[in-house]
């Protein structure tokens, strides 16, 4: 199934998600799923479930596209352990559709987080692995890539999706 993106301006991007304590159902399984399908629908290489609106702390990340099925993550509960380095680019967010800005992140980052069956694992990722774990898991905590940038770009941003809000284009 895939779901809809939510939107900036949806309450649900802007607060830190539930944590998950069952796993290995079917029903997560399926989430999960779905999830993926709907990042690649998207045309996403992650996605946090508050951004299809599921306050859950749950999120998939595919720096391939869905060309190699081994490069797929499951992040569940995940926490920033370390980060290391700088980088600088530009980066988007499918529930912020027609801007990206450029955003300082770490180059290189470990986190931890659980799998679908709820063992603990760590995974380090560098460059645009590093850059998704930081957004998504960013995302599973209420805050948003913008956060990242200078407050008049954010301003400017938010200014413009007010408009098109207004103009019904945002829906």
């Amino acid at each position: 199934m895939v779901y809809s993106i939510v939107k900036f301006g949806d309450p649900v991007l802007e607060r830190e998600a539930e944590t998950v304590t069952e796993f290995d159902t079917p029903e997560l399984h399926q989430f999960l799923e779905d999830m993926f399908e709907s990042m690649y629908a998207a045309k996403g290489v992650g996605l946090a479930a508050t951004q299809i609106g599921f306050s859950r702390k749950i999120a998939v990340i595919d720096c391939s596209n869905g060309e190699n099925p081994e490069e797929k993550l499951v992040l569940i509960n995940p926490q920033v352990l370390k980060v290391e380095g700088k980088q600088d680019g530009e980066e988007g967010c499918l529930s912020i559709p027609g801007f990206r800005e450029q955003v300082k992140r770490a180059k290189r980052v470990t986190v931890r987080a659980q799998d679908a069956k709820g063992v603990e694992f760590e995974r380090t990722g560098e460059d645009l692995l590093a850059r998704a774990l930081q957004h998504e898991t960013d995302h599973l905590y209420g805050k948003l890539y913008i956060a990242h940038i200078s407050a008049l770009k954010r301003d400017l941003m938010k200014r413009k999706i007010k408009k098109k809000q207004r103009a019904g284009d945002w829906d």
